[in-house]
């Protein structure tokens, strides 16, 4: 393998984007699962929803931030590593990132402060607006990333004049491409299930940790609270998942017919295709090694007759092929994990249904392993939509060699290897402090609101810090 500019440079953008986009597929829920934790407060009074409110609203501060961090670096990179990418598609491609910055950053900026510091400051339905406009921003950020994006996937709505440049023709068109729905559907059930993996997680080991002590320590009612609401999010956004990645299928086969044959391993274009369950593609030979197949039903998994024709790969010159181990076997990572999700789901909503979600220590201990997997699986899903359009950076249109920077290779080594140092201590860090508030639950939240309750005049002194989330720690409700 040849470690030229080229190569350093892709391995550089995927290793920050690979960073980068953790924090947004974990905000963007977050930010909704806060909007909602405090709509329900001032629903219900229930002050058990305002601490898991001032619990997460830390995490939710900590990993925003490191996902603006990080963001900036990619846009950094876009003209060290990638000018040609942007002289030649800065027509089309910078007003969606300029809209981006102008609607949700904007919005996210002008309310995060409120959000964060304002909750004594400012009166209670302010501060819920402002929580309900970061959500919403996060969101609106994804709606431009996502379409840019998809743009580069199925580009529409342009024409290439004669130096090259492209020129967008109607903008309506390079919004709204063919592949973009899917994809902004898809990317936001992914962070919404992301997210409520997470609380399920962080939750269930606050359950177990109970069960262990016998004891009903502070912030218990809070995280069972959470658990139930993490369980309900999964039971009903991984199988909408599921839908909308076979939606995502069906445009690739209209539009990358190659990422669909590297998806699932087809080398020769026939009709009747195979589903290829496990398999090791090598591209020298130009074949599947140890193939587990199920004959037949590759059309129908695509929602296609039996006798219409899929191509393979064998219709692509060699050098016009993706990189078709890594995204085989993204996919069936992405996949695996997602029927996991729908397991634990429907595990949990068939205990909640029994009223026996708190006692089942195998559902508790699988919530917490499935903690990470929503992370893994976005990781998966990026690496497939990536690399499955090599060697395109526009598909069919524009190759990924014509639009690197004319950089050394020396020169991108060097800097490739200050982000691995660098994003090792900070982000490492980061995710260790995230961990250990986790690892604490509202337990903090708890115990300083029921100081700061004792200290106030004419508090009942008396009243017990478990007793602060506003239920009695054995009732399920």
């Amino acid at each position: 393998m040849d470690f030229d500019a080229l190569l350093l440079s892709r391995m550089q953008f995927a290793f920050t984007v690979a960073f980068h986009i953790l924090f947004p597929a974990f905000t963007i829920g977050l930010a909704a699962f806060l909007a909602v934790l405090e709509g329900l407060w001032l629903w219900t009074k229930r002050d058990v929803f305002q601490t898991l409110y001032l619990f997460w609203v830390k995490i939710f501060a900590l990993s925003f931030g490191m996902g603006v961090v990080s963001g900036v670096v990619l846009s950094y990179q876009f003209g060290t590593n990638w000018s040609e990418f942007i002289r030649l598609t800065g027509g089309v491609i910078g007003p969606l990132l300029a809209y981006e910055v102008l609607t949700a950053f904007f919005l996210e900026a002008s309310f995060l402060g409120v959000m964060l510091f304002g909750w004594k400051k400012v009166g209670p339905k302010l501060h819920f607006l402002a929580t309900v406009l970061v959500a919403i921003g996060t969101s609106v950020s994804a709606f431009w990333i996502l379409s840019a994006n998809s743009w580069m996937q199925t580009p529409q709505g342009y024409e290439i004049l004669a130096n090259g440049v492209f020129q967008a023709t109607n903008f309506w068109e390079v919004v709204f491409n063919p592949s973009f729905p899917s994809r902004l559907t898809h990317m936001l059930l992914a962070a919404f299930l992301t997210t409520a993996l997470v609380v399920g997680a962080a939750s269930a080991f606050q359950v177990l940790k109970t069960r262990k002590s016998g004891e009903a320590p502070t912030g218990w009612t809070a995280s069972r609270v959470a658990l139930v609401m993490a369980v309900g999010m999964i039971a009903v956004t991984a199988p909408l998942q599921l839908l909308a990645g076979h939606w995502s299928g069906e445009v690739a086969h209209h539009y990358q017919p190659s990422k669909l044959a590297a998806i699932e391993g087809y080398w020769e274009t026939r009709a009747d295709q195979p589903l290829h369950l496990f398999a090791i593609p090598d591209r020298s030979t130009q074949s599947n090694h140890f193939e587990v197949s199920i004959p037949g039903v590759g059309n129908m998994v695509q929602n296609l007759p039996r006798d219409e024709v899929i191509q393979g790969l064998d219709q692509l010159a060699p050098e016009d092929q993706p990189p078709v181990f890594m995204v085989f076997w993204s996919f069936r990572v992405m996949v695996g994990l997602g029927m996991l999700m729908i397991g634990l789901g429907l595990w949990g909503a068939y205990l909640l249904w029994r009223k026996t979600l708190f006692d089942s220590r195998w559902f508790l201990r699988f919530a917490v392993v499935m903690g990470p997997s929503g992370f893994i699986a976005v990781l998966a899903g990026w690496m497939v939509t990536e690399i499955g359009r090599q060697p395109w950076v526009v598909y069919g249109v524009l190759r990924t060699a014509d639009a690197v920077s004319p950089v050394t290779s020396g020169e991108v080594l060097t800097s490739l290897l200050v982000y691995i140092t660098v994003y090792a201590i900070v982000f490492t860090a980061g995710a260790l402090f995230i961990l250990r508030l986790m690892a604490e639950g509202p337990k903090a939240v708890v115990t300083a609101r029921a100081a700061e309750e004792r200290r106030a005049p004419g508090s009942a002194l008396a009243k017990a810090p478990e007793d602060v989330d506003g239920d009695v720690p054995g009732d399920p409700s």
